[in-house]
């Protein structure tokens, strides 16, 4: 079974976490310290995904279905 993730995406988000809980990870924009660990993997995938790295293409919102009257 292939893996979702490179071995090199592994590391990255291996690298965040740890950049988190010594408490150096900042946020993009706001610059705040990152405490939530999902939002630590979150930017640890995106940029993996900017350098080019193997990691599954974001989930898009749901659609709305509408039904034509």
């Amino acid at each position: 079974m292939a893996s979702k993730y490179s071995k090199a995406t592994e590391e990255k988000v291996h690298e965040e976490m740890h950049e988190m809980k010594e408490g150096k990870l900042k946020s993009g924009r706001s610059g705040k310290k990152v405490i939530d660990p999902k939002q630590a993997i979150a930017i640890a995938l995106s940029e993996a995904r900017k350098e080019g790295k193997k990691v599954p293409a974001k989930k898009s919102a749901a659609k709305k279905s509408t039904t034509k009257k």
